[in-house]
Formats: structure tokens, sequence, C-alpha cells
């Protein structure tokens, strides 16, 4: 018999070669394996014997696989949202959109939002949690992205407010004929460098169409960033995410489509929030 505390013990050594957090990482797939929460783990369960399941999942994060695809869900905001390899994780950086939002929105609520890219409809599923009066639309290119948000929409009670539309911004005319204009636009688009180095996590098992944005990462900004005129309200706002050595290149191209910019930090200090309002004299 193996208790638990010495199976946590030997766990966090197993994984320190292959995650930051190698401790919390077992403690969450034990949690996983006896169907019960952390704390719950922590509290109740330590001189329990380890359940013979635990290895199994154990070896896949030895392997880089990250948490939140192994137990398949992640929190974010507020939420606990269902997760898989079809959606990049929800991180806790983007949750700097939402604060901006709420910031930027504090003396007129928003009624109409958009979510461009919503994968597993992170944003979009945390502004409508925030706003209850919201209606909402989440657009994705990809299907299964899509299948994983109104799955989330649905586990949440928001499908009478939650829209999820297939949209992509590669295609000509993508933004004609969206019911807007919105009071709020969030979008954590890609903006990798092609050639960015990233942790074997993520460059094996997140998908890179969410990820990687040409050789300066700013590819899909050009190509988004044009429409937004289009489908804004005149006294909303856009929130984009982007990477933290962006503001410049990224607030020049919003500058130029006649947007005042400013930015958010998030918790570490770095840029992470662009927000895009109208030029009031433009």
């Amino acid at each position: 018999m193996t208790p638990i505390a010495d199976a946590l013990r030997d766990a966090a050594q197993t994984l320190a070669g292959a995650s930051d957090t190698p401790r919390l990482d077992a403690e969450l797939l034990m949690a996983e394996c006896l169907g019960i929460d952390r704390s719950a783990l922590l509290l109740s369960r330590m001189r329990d014997e380890a359940p013979h399941s635990f290895a199994a999942l154990l070896a896949r994060r030895q392997a880089h696989e990250p948490v939140a695809y192994i137990i398949g869900r992640q929190d974010f905001w507020t939420l606990t949202l269902k997760v898989t390899p079809a959606v990049l994780i929800p991180r806790s950086d983007s949750e700097t959109l939402i604060e901006a939002a709420i910031d930027a929105l504090a003396d007129h609520p928003p009624q109409r939002i958009l979510d461009l890219g919503t994968g597993s409809g992170a944003l979009l599923l945390a502004a409508l949690a925030q706003w209850p009066a919201a209606q909402g639309i989440g657009i994705d290119a990809s299907p299964d992205a899509l299948d994983i948000a109104r799955t989330n929409a649905t586990a949440l009670g928001f499908d009478d407010r939650a829209h999820m539309l297939d949209g992509n911004w590669l295609k000509d005319g993508w933004h004609r004929g969206m019911p807007g204009p919105f009071d709020l636009i969030l979008c954590n688009p890609p903006y990798v460098e092609t050639d960015a180095a990233l942790a074997e996590q993520v460059m094996q098992h997140e998908p890179h169409s969410a990820l990687f944005a040409g050789a300066d990462g700013l590819d899909d900004y050009r190509i988004f960033i044009p429409a937004l005129p289009h489908l804004l309200a005149g006294d909303g706002i856009a929130i984009l995410e982007i990477g933290a050595s962006q503001r410049a290149d990224v607030s020049a191209l919003a500058a130029a489509c006649g947007f005042e910019v400013t930015c958010r930090q998030d918790l570490a200090g770095h840029d992470r929030a662009l927000m895009l309002r109208r030029n009031s004299v433009a």
C-alpha cells in the first residue's frame, strides 16, 4: 500500500523536469483519480491508499501533456470550462481583458458582445457571467472549437444568450451580415511568431492555428482590425490580447483605422490588453 501523501511526494519529484508546478499538478491529477476536488484531497484523503489509475495520468503529464487536457477542464474567471486539444487552454493572463472591460464599461454595461476566435468560449462566457442582461456571439473557424464552446455555454445555462457561429476572418467579407453593432468586442487572436520557442507542452499539444500568426506575430491583427469599425458601436470598446512586446505595433495598426488606444498590463506587469475606442476626432 502506498499512501497518497507518499505518492504525491514521489510524483512531484517525477514531474520536476516536465512542469514548473510539479506538486500542484500531482495534486490535481490525484484529485481527478479520486473524483474529488483538490481541497478535499488535501484535507481528508492523504492517508488513503493511492489509486492505481494515478500512474497513467502521471505518465501523461510527464510526457508534457497539459493538466487541463488530461482532466478535461480549466478554471477561467469565475467559470470552469471544458477543454480539449481542439482549443487553447484559457490562461489567467487573458482575464486581464475581462477586468479591462469591467472598468471601461462601468457606467454603461454592454448589451451586445462579440468574441472573435472564441475557442472554448472563455472570454464570451466570462463576459456574459459578468453582465447577465447581455447577449453574445462567439465566432471561430474551427468546428471542433465551436462544439466545445457550445458545450460550455450549455453547461453554464447560457444557451439563450451565447450564440456560437462559424466565422473566419481569413475569408473576404467575413464580417458582413454580422448582427451588430456591438458594445464590446473581445479577441484573443493568434499572435505568436512562427519561429518562437514555446514550452514543450504548448508546442506539442495546443492547436497551432490558434497560436501562430506569421513571422512577426501580427498577421491576424492586420486582417481583422480594419473590420472593427464596421462592427463596433459608436461608444463601444474593442479589447484585444497582445503579446508582451507587441503594444507599439498593434497600437499603430489600430490608430491607422481610426482608434484611440490604451493598454492594460497583466498581473506580471506585461502589456496584455489593448483597448480600442473610436477616435473622437476621426
